[in-house]
């Protein structure tokens, strides 16, 4: 096989088993020697394509931007407000922290390393243009990109709530009360939001939310695996396994 695509098929192959511990295990678990054991490789072949575990935590940090994306189109496709559907991610964020130490664990690492949080950053700042441009007319793309700032501590101070045992429905309340402020939404339409969200079963909806997650990974990464090889036939590295 030519060089170029065999460091594809093993770069691909390294995705897709070091997501299936992160999601499965936790962050923590997908260290470069257990992924060299696990597909027979060297440490130093895992380094070669990702030199560090934040390395491999971007891409899976790219991989949940995307989901998260298209959940929130297919959330105002099926009749939501725009806004209504971005509450309904706040939500889902701050329910899984709680219920899910494994999912916690992923958004704490994503939320600490600089390079994972810009991509959060970036794609969120795109996502409160749509939602809330109508409420901040005048923003400058720099005022944008501060309130996005802002944001990113507020959720990640969600996220850390936990240790301090506040309830659920006040992290969720307080959390979307905070972020819609900050983009000049009306107290009457927040409150009106927040109670939609609140009369749902969140944690019923959530634990959909992350299974829907986990069924997105695994399909995103099989696919990508079996079209390198449908690409290249003659590949047949760890075939079977």
């Amino acid at each position: 096989m030519p060089f170029q695509e065999r460091r594809t098929s093993t770069r691909i192959e390294i995705i897709r088993h070091a997501c299936k511990i992160i999601i499965e295990e936790g962050f923590s678990k997908a260290s470069a020697s257990r992924i060299a054991k696990e597909l027979d490789l060297s440490p130093g072949n895992i380094t070669f394509y990702f030199p560090s575990k934040e390395h491999l935590l971007a891409v899976f940090v790219e991989e949940l931007c995307a989901f998260q994306h298209q959940y929130m189109v297919k959330e105002t496709n099926e009749g939501y407000s725009s806004l209504l559907a971005y509450c309904l991610e706040i939500m889902s964020i701050a329910t899984i922290c709680e219920q899910n130490e494994v999912a916690r664990e992923l958004y704490i690492a994503s939320y600490t390393h600089e390079s994972t949080l810009q991509i959060i950053r970036d794609h969120d700042l795109n996502k409160t243009k749509q939602v809330f441009g109508e409420f901040c007319p005048d923003w400058s793309d720099s005022k944008w990109r501060e309130m996005e700032n802002l944001v990113s501590g507020i959720e990640y101070g969600t996220i850390m709530t936990r240790e301090s045992n506040t309830p659920l429905e006040l992290q969720i309340e307080s959390t979307l009360d905070a972020i819609m402020a900050l983009y000049n939404v009306p107290s009457n339409l927040r409150r009106q939001k927040i109670d939609k969200v609140l009369a749902m079963d969140y944690r019923k909806i959530s634990n959909s939310i992350l299974e829907q997650f986990k069924r997105y990974v695994e399909d995103t990464n099989e696919t990508a695996f079996q079209k390198q090889r449908q690409s290249h036939p003659h590949n047949r590295w760890r075939e079977g396994n």
